[in-house]
């Protein structure tokens, strides 16, 4: 029996879904998007061109939901099934777009440059617990411009896993595409196994930007998975009770999935966000509350209710270094993420309201991952009797270590924490030079990246990518990429 969560009940979910149907009508959805406008009032949408305003019908958006997929794979840069979308399947992700990194030896926050994220992808590609790469880092040293598309270059030079990721611009998804094109072995091949996903962003309430819109649009036709990131910020941008907020994510990712199968029927399409309960005092959109929590929780309930693949950016921690609040908050989302089967769960080694990412927090949340996902394994009779023929035999003997019995299913029964997680007595963690949390983090997080092997992109393919990612350079005044770092 697998443990799983649930906070709606199947009248609330579909009072909720029913809702979010009727603000498409009323008020409809704000769409600064040419094509979009387009596409949706040649379904039979009413377009008010002025305002920019689109009232969908029900029916349009339950034909979108007909043809939209229930579930997908990412593959990875091996050509391997990696991440399942859909069902109740859990995967990992770290957060991604983020602006500052903690500095390891000064625990403060800097702007971080090409060799700091390429530090935190080979760390990323040596944990185990972590499914899939993400575009973690907006670096500093390039172009503003350029800056989403070399991130992906990055990813794509030193990683095989899977990559969620996202344009910052209208033409720069085009070079993102060529460059995973290029992976891949072209744009057929990239689009029957995709190794990638783009996320997409509505703005609150009920709004699309002219470039998320058009990434919806071109991420549809071009095949590429693409990953609905509805925000509402309860309190601030969406009603304040967290049923309320839902309804607002409802009605903006079916507005998302409307537009997306509008563009191409049968696209991939993921129900995803990134929601946050406004704190009233601080007036921040707190990632590690409680109420944050369950407003992610509930909307993929929702998601999961109308079939679709779910995601949700969870397991991240306000707190400014990696501390107690930073430990309690990542495992308290990432938990509940996981017992609530989110197919995607990015936030890993984030902290600081997605603004911050940590290489010492990324390993602590890969245990913090670890953990979850035995948790959500469950617990099962490994044998028949499950424990009868082995306490027989060894009566009141206390000789279970030593056991064929233990030998056979330890590994397989309990976790086993790096030294991460300090299990020793007060004697040898004193031994050991009384090391914090952090400080362990901080040795594992060298081991891995002193541990890494470079990625098995053939030279052509290697080349091919620089040269991609020149030409996008010098459109914005960058003759020379900053140099890479060995491995």
């Amino acid at each position: 029996m697998r443990p799983k969560l649930s906070l709606l009940s199947p009248d609330l979910i579909e009072r909720i879904i029913d809702e979010g149907m009727q603000l498409l009508m009323d008020p409809g959805v704000r769409v600064h998007n040419e094509e979009a406008l387009r596409l949706l009032e040649e379904a039979g949408a009413a377009v008010d061109r002025t305002t920019q305003v689109a009232r969908i019908p029900e029916a349009i958006v339950r034909r979108a939901l007909a043809t939209a997929p229930p579930a997908f794979d990412l593959y990875s840069l091996d050509g391997e099934p990696v991440v399942h979308y859909g069902g109740d399947a859990v995967h990992f992700d770290p957060g991604s777009a983020g602006v500052a990194i903690l500095d390891s030896a000064t625990q403060t926050q800097r702007p971080p440059v090409t060799a700091d994220f390429v530090r935190f992808i080979k760390l990323a590609e040596m944990l185990p617990q972590i499914d899939a790469q993400s575009t973690a880092m907006v670096c500093r040293d390039v172009p503003e411009e350029i800056g989403d598309l070399y991130r992906l270059y990055l990813v794509l030079s030193y990683s095989r896993k899977p990559i969620v990721t996202g344009a910052f611009r209208k033409d720069t998804f085009w070079v993102m595409r060529d460059l995973l094109a290029a992976v891949a072995g072209g744009e057929e091949a990239l689009a029957a196994r995709p190794i990638a996903i783009f996320d997409v962003c509505p703005s609150p309430p009920l709004l699309w930007s002219d470039l998320t819109c058009q990434n919806l649009i071109d991420c549809a036709r071009s095949s590429i998975p693409a990953e609905l990131v509805s925000m509402p910020l309860a309190g601030a941008t969406a009603p304040v009770t967290l049923a309320g907020a839902v309804v607002q994510h409802t009605a903006e990712c079916l507005s998302g999935v409307t537009i997306c199968q509008l563009a191409r029927p049968g696209a991939p399409i993921v129900w995803g966000g990134s929601p946050a309960a406004f704190d009233m005092r601080e007036g921040t959109p707190p990632m590690g509350d409680v109420g944050t929590w369950m407003i992610d929780c509930a909307y993929a309930e929702v998601g999961k209710a109308l079939n679709l693949p779910t995601h949700a950016y969870l397991g991240m921690s306000d707190a400014k270094v990696v501390d107690a609040q930073c430990g309690l908050e990542s495992a308290g989302g990432t938990l509940l993420a996981a017992l609530a089967g989110i197919n995607m769960v990015s936030g890993a080694g984030m902290m600081d309201f997605e603004s911050c990412l940590s290489y010492e927090k990324l390993v602590i949340d890969a245990e913090i991952i670890g953990m979850a996902k035995r948790l959500i394994a469950g617990i099962e009779a490994r044998e028949d009797p499950i424990a009868l023929t082995v306490m027989r035999r060894l009566g009141h003997r206390a000789d279970y270590l030593a056991e064929p019995h233990t030998l056979r299913w330890f590994a397989k029964e309990l976790y086993i924490a790096s030294p991460v997680i300090d299990r020793g007595s007060l004697d040898s963690w004193e031994r050991k030079g009384r090391k914090t949390a952090f400080d362990r983090a901080r040795e594992r997080a060298e081991q891995l990246v002193a541990a890494y092997r470079p990625a098995g992109l053939a030279d052509d393919v290697r080349r091919e990518l620089r040269r991609i990612t020149v030409a996008a350079a010098r459109g914005f005044g960058m003759d020379e990429l900053p140099p890479l770092p060995e491995g």
